[in-house]
């Protein structure tokens, strides 16, 4: 309740925030989008809405745009170098692995998937919610080349960060957007637990039809 409490209110306690501690706002955005992608299990936070909101902060004049994107900007290249790495830890345990849980069949998908899609799948998963925690992680797993993942990734950051910061800059002042943040704000998280459990579901069809 605490959780979805601060995520209906998002801009009120972030307009809170920079009232309490002026600049210090550019730190807690570069931890919580650097968390969201970095660390697994804080994959809920609320990456989307508040990059959106940060644009809208720019608008009003709260937050310095420049600054504010290279902010963020740093903080998901940073977030996926750090979980691409992880990823490439436990792909190598597998890979070396003789145990019965080591998946390799699913390993060698993973990176046939990644050798096809993964640069439109690092330029896309950003915009969606877990994925873009996901995404990094696999491409580490599958040992995906360096130089492509950073080059994809990076483009993917960039698109995010640029498009969303644009949206909230232009587009937060219309009055329906103010009224709803609200709902915003919650069927953001909510697509990406739909495509998350849909991926589940679907990969567990698979196996029970083979």
């Amino acid at each position: 309740m605490e959780i979805l409490n601060l995520l209906s209110n998002l801009d009120g306690q972030i307009a809170s925030f920079i009232a309490l501690h002026g600049n210090l706002i550019y730190l807690l955005l570069f931890l919580i989008v650097f968390l969201e992608i970095g660390v697994f299990p804080l994959f809920f936070l609320p990456g989307n809405p508040l990059i959106f909101i940060a644009g809208s902060f720019c608008k009003l004049g709260a937050l310095s745009l420049i600054p504010t994107v290279t902010t963020l900007i740093v903080a998901i290249i940073l977030g996926n170098l750090f979980t691409y790495q992880i990823g490439k830890l436990f792909g190598d345990k597998i890979s070396r692995s003789n145990s019965p849980w080591a998946n390799k069949n699913a390993l060698d998908k993973t990176r046939l998937f990644y050798a096809k899609y993964g640069t439109f799948t690092l330029m896309v998963s950003p915009f969606i919610a877990m994925v873009r925690t996901f995404a990094p992680l696999l491409a580490g797993v599958s040992h995906m080349s360096y130089r492509q993942y950073l080059f994809s990734s990076t483009i993917g950051a960039i698109l995010w960060i640029g498009i969303l910061v644009s949206a909230g800059y232009f587009f937060s002042s219309i009055s329906f957007v103010q009224e709803h943040m609200a709902s915003i704000v919650l069927s953001g998280l909510a697509i990406g637990i739909g495509f998350v459990i849909y991926g589940f579901f679907r990969s567990k069809k698979l196996r029970i039809t083979r």
